[in-house]
């Protein structure tokens, strides 16, 4: 009788064992692989390639203007004279995402030139760019563009502008659209 009990027991095991292996199988149910894909891109950055030089000259005995184009070109207003060497606009190398756009903000207020050696100041002010400031105005052909940034210098006269090297600084903004 035990060993009839056994026999019972080992096959309701059996039994058991077969109807979860057809329920694990049911004919409702399916599995696929599903893939995934992440793409790393290059970094918006931009850095300065060409500073920004208004040149060498003599304020006069008024001052004036020195206007710098973003073409690199100038234009003499009041009694300044320019001298031998050479001027030229800022230039930026933008880069990203191939055929992006991008924001340019332009300084809002005006940066101060301070002599080197005696803290005499001159102003740089009306930010011009090509392209021209504004949102989405640039694009990425190929992940890259430059970006020329033109100002205008105001020049005081000698007493105020001694002769010396004046340097300063400006934020341009380029924002990643």
């Amino acid at each position: 009788m035990k060993k009839q009990l056994f026999s019972i027991l080992y096959g309701f095991l059996i039994l058991s064992v077969a109807i979860g292996r057809l329920q694990a199988q049911s004919p409702n149910q399916a599995s696929a692989t599903g893939y995934i894909f992440a793409e790393v891109i290059s970094a918006f950055s931009a850095v300065e390639t060409s500073q920004m030089n208004f040149g060498r000259f003599s304020p006069g005995p008024i001052g004036g203007q020195i206007i710098l184009s973003p073409q690199s070109s100038i234009s003499i207003m009041g009694s300044v004279v320019t001298g031998t060497g050479i001027h030229n606009s800022a230039s930026f190398y933008v880069t990203g995402d191939s055929y992006s756009s991008f924001s340019i903000t332009l300084p809002k207020s005006p940066s101060i030139l301070t002599n080197t050696t005696n803290a005499k100041t001159m102003v740089v002010s009306s930010w011009v760019s090509v392209p021209a400031p504004g949102p989405g105005v640039g694009i990425l052909n190929n992940g890259f563009q430059t970006v020329y940034v033109g100002a205008t210098l105001e020049v005081g006269t000698l007493n105020d502008n001694p002769v010396g090297i004046y340097t300063g600084s400006y934020t341009i903004t380029f924002d990643f659209n």
